[in-house]
C-alpha cells in the first residue's frame, strides 16, 4: 500500500478503497484543516491573537516618525506627533494617525496640514526605510485623527 501524501490527500484509487472499508469519511475526506495564512493585524477580532510582527513593525514606524517629526523644518509637521499606527489591511500597508501636540490645529486648517504632510511624505518614508530592516517598506497613509481621542489613547 503506498504512503498517503498529508498534503494533497489520498489518491482517487486509495480514496475509493478507504471509503468503502470505512477508514475515511466520505463527506470529510480531509479530517485535518490546513492552518489559515491570513494576515491578522494588531487589532483582531475578538476570537483572535494579534499578528505579533505586525505589531512590532507598527510600533517601530510610530517610533520613527515621532523622532522625524519632532526633528522637522516645517513648523507645522513639528506640531504633529503619531497617534497611533495601524495595518491597513495588513503589513504592506500602514494607516497613520496623527494629531496636533497641544491638542488642537492652530490656525491652519486640516486640509493645509494634510498638504504639509503629504508633501513630506516621501522624506518620512525614507527615513522609516532607514530605521527598519525590512526588503519592503510599508506605504505609509495619513490620517489627522481627533484630538481629544488621541491623547486618550496614549
Amino acid at each position: 500500500m503506498r504512503a498517503i501524501d498529508r498534503h494533497r490527500g489520498p489518491s482517487a484509487p486509495d480514496f475509493h478503497r478507504l471509503s468503502s472499508s470505512g477508514e475515511i469519511d466520505e463527506e470529510n475526506p480531509h479530517p485535518q484543516k490546513r492552518p489559515s495564512h491570513r494576515k491578522r493585524d494588531c487589532k483582531p477580532a475578538p476570537n483572535e491573537r494579534p499578528d505579533r510582527k505586525a505589531c512590532q513593525l507598527c510600533r517601530q514606524v510610530a517610533q520613527t516618525l515621532d523622532e522625524v517629526l519632532a526633528d522637522c523644518g516645517d513648523g507645522v509637521l513639528r506640531g504633529l506627533r503619531v497617534a497611533s499606527v495601524t495595518p491597513f489591511p495588513n503589513g504592506s500597508r500602514l494607516l497613520v494617525t496623527l494629531a496636533p501636540i497641544d491638542g488642537r490645529l492652530a490656525p491652519q486648517s486640516s486640509s493645509v496640514v494634510m498638504e504639509h504632510v503629504n508633501t513630506a511624505s516621501g522624506h518620512l518614508r525614507y527615513q522609516t526605510a532607514a530605521a527598519l530592516t525590512r526588503r519592503r517598506v510599508p506605504l505609509l497613509l495619513y490620517r489627522l485623527g481627533d484630538p481629544v481621542l488621541a491623547a486618550v489613547e496614549s
